[in-house]
């Protein structure tokens, strides 16, 4: 089915589009909304520049495809908490989210998706990376298709291998982090392969940050499968790349989706607005 209100233009051959002739501060008709919904489900990750947004805004548009999703180690905007701020500044040697993920996989109902807006920018790099894990697993062989059938991943927020999650947040200035002390401890278990709920499309649901070891395996026999298919999933035919404007908001589905925050900004601040959309379980 065609676009009838909007003027879609596709990013690259794997996902992502650019929306264009839309203002999300508006009120919006059911048809814009249902091709918006249309564009998240055939393109995975979709753009929209020239924006200009509230953090309420920002959530009244996002609540159109479900409530809010609550991030568990940072608080929101004393105005609109469903939102927090992602800032590096020029002092700031560490970005959030600069390494390949889908986000919170450590939580039982990891968010639908990320709706995050840009206010401040560098004048080059900052980019952001996505990646389309639907084909990642289409390109898998059959044997390993079938090794990976009924599979189950242990998802850690413990960033074990990035110095743990408070060092994390401590290398954010804009982010105050809450429950440190449990961060380690939060874990949920994932099929390794899921099952879209809205296309049917079976996607690979494994990431390096966060997948820590496969039910029923040791970490060691878990970790150069982990690696191969976290490797496999970011081939460059499989992904996309944003170059962010301010006033630009991208809107990606992480269920069938990786993206990394590129850090290669040093000395430039970028600050931006982050909210997410609470999901299902995982099947």
């Amino acid at each position: 089915m065609g676009y009838q209100t909007l003027d879609v233009q596709p990013l690259a051959g794997a996902l992502g589009a650019e929306i264009a002739g839309v203002d999300l501060s508006k009120e919006l008709s059911n048809q814009v909304y249902d091709e918006i919904h249309q564009a998240f489900l055939e393109y995975q990750a979709i753009f929209f520049r020239d924006q200009t947004l509230t953090p309420q805004q920002q959530i009244a548009f996002g609540r159109h495809f479900g409530p809010p999703h609550d991030y568990p180690f940072v608080e929101g905007l004393p105005d609109a908490p469903e939102v927090f701020e992602i800032l590096k500044t020029e002092t700031d040697e560490r970005n959030f989210g600069g390494a390949w993920h889908s986000d919170t996989t450590y939580t039982a109902r990891p968010p639908l998706g990320t709706i995050l807006y840009a206010h401040e920018v560098p004048e080059a790099g900052g980019d952001t990376m996505f990646a389309n894990t639907y084909l990642a697993y289409e390109s898998l062989s059959d044997g390993l298709k079938r090794t990976l059938d009924g599979l189950r991943g242990i998802n850690s927020a413990a960033l074990a291998g990035g110095g743990g999650r408070a060092n994390l947040i401590k290398a954010n200035t804009a982010m105050k982090g809450q429950n440190m002390a449990d961060a380690d401890a939060l874990e949920a278990v994932h099929p390794v392969v899921r099952t879209h709920p809205e296309t049917g499309r079976k996607a690979l649901y494994i990431n390096r940050p966060h997948t820590v070891r496969f039910e029923g395996w040791t970490e060691a026999e878990s970790r150069p499968l982990i690696d191969f298919l976290c490797q496999h999933a970011v081939r460059p035919e499989f992904t996309c790349r944003f170059r962010w404007r301010p006033g630009s908001l991208a809107f990606w589905d992480n269920r069938c989706t990786q993206h990394f925050a590129i850090d290669d900004y040093a000395g430039q601040r970028r600050r931006m607005h982050r909210l997410t959309i609470e999901g299902e379980v995982p099947a």
